[in-house]
């Protein structure tokens, strides 16, 4: 199967999986709009559907997998919500449209992140509850450690912290490596250790995580400054506007795509262990640092 279509059908699979999860079941006003607004905007599904496709690379079942792929789109989509808000990165627009806190106000956009972090845990809960399965621990632990301080939410805290300052290069290379290599990462061992994988695959994995989520990020960088407004889906330039530390101030644009195209080529020579296996997992690498959105 090439990648286009993978990538097509999975998402099909995480859109169905998230309608089924967020759903108003009470008469609280506007919560459950403002969470669905932002959960179902049009999202490629880069995370849940990494996580499937390490399953699937150690022969795992992929039915078993996906509450705990919706569970990282969730805690990705929450932190999309208030990395726009006017405290943070203060954006209008998201996947070509209007940001949440632009439709609902700050309040409900602060509240319908919250709401979707905690269904992500709420999720996580259930199924070690309702299990004795060790790997569905390690799995939460992995997502909650990627999702906290130590990973998405340390980089945010990076990211804040150095606006409008000069960053050590090598604070930069930890803000992005925590802000959006996290949550990829843990993607990618979810998915291996759902499957039962072997220790030394599932650190793989996560190495390879490492490697395309800066990529990603640096990525971001360049696509901030020479997108537009209509594949990237929110105004471009803002990352100056707001003096934000990012690989372009620091090494210009040739310089920042080189780096990230020779992330890829390190990823892909990780998986080559595994031969014809790993081909979706390469073409989404490539993936990574061709698209222009």
């Amino acid at each position: 199967m090439n990648l286009h279509k993978y990538l097509n059908e999975k998402k099909n699979i995480i859109e169905d999986a998230l309608k089924k999860i967020i759903y108003s079941n009470t008469d609280t006003p506007k919560i459950y709009e403002s969470m669905n607004y932002s959960l179902f905007a049009g999202g490629k599904r880069l995370r849940p559907i990494i996580t499937i496709m390490a399953c699937e690379l150690f022969d795992g079942n992929i039915n078993e997998v996906i509450p705990f792929a919706c569970c990282l789109e969730l805690i990705h989509t929450y932190s999309l919500i208030h990395d726009d808000l006017p405290a943070m990165d203060n954006d209008d627009f998201r996947r070509g449209k209007l940001t949440n806190h632009k439709i609902f106000g700050d309040g409900f956009a602060i509240l319908a992140g919250d709401a979707l972090l905690n269904k992500s845990y709420e999720i996580l809960f259930s199924l070690i509850h309702n299990s004795d399965n060790k790997e569905y621990k390690k799995a939460a632990f992995k997502i909650s450690e990627a999702s906290g301080v130590l990973g998405m939410i340390g980089g945010q805290a990076l990211d804040l912290f150095y606006e409008n300052k000069e960053i050590p290069i090598d604070k930069l290379i930890e803000m992005h490596d925590k802000k959006t290599g996290a949550l990829i990462k843990a993607s990618l061992e979810t998915g291996a250790i759902i499957a039962k994988a072997d220790e030394k695959d599932i650190k793989l994995m996560g190495d390879f995580g490492h490697l395309i989520g800066r990529a990603f990020q640096i990525m971001d960088d360049v696509l901030d400054e020479k997108g537009t407004l209509k594949k990237l889906g929110k105004n471009i330039g803002r990352d100056s506007i707001n003096k934000k530390a990012t690989y372009v101030k620091h090494f210009g644009l040739e310089q920042s795509e080189k780096n990230a195209f020779d992330l890829i080529f390190e990823a892909k020579k990780l998986i080559r262990v595994y031969g014809n296996k790993s081909k979706l997992l390469a073409d989404l690498a490539e993936y990574i640092v061709k698209r222009d959105s």
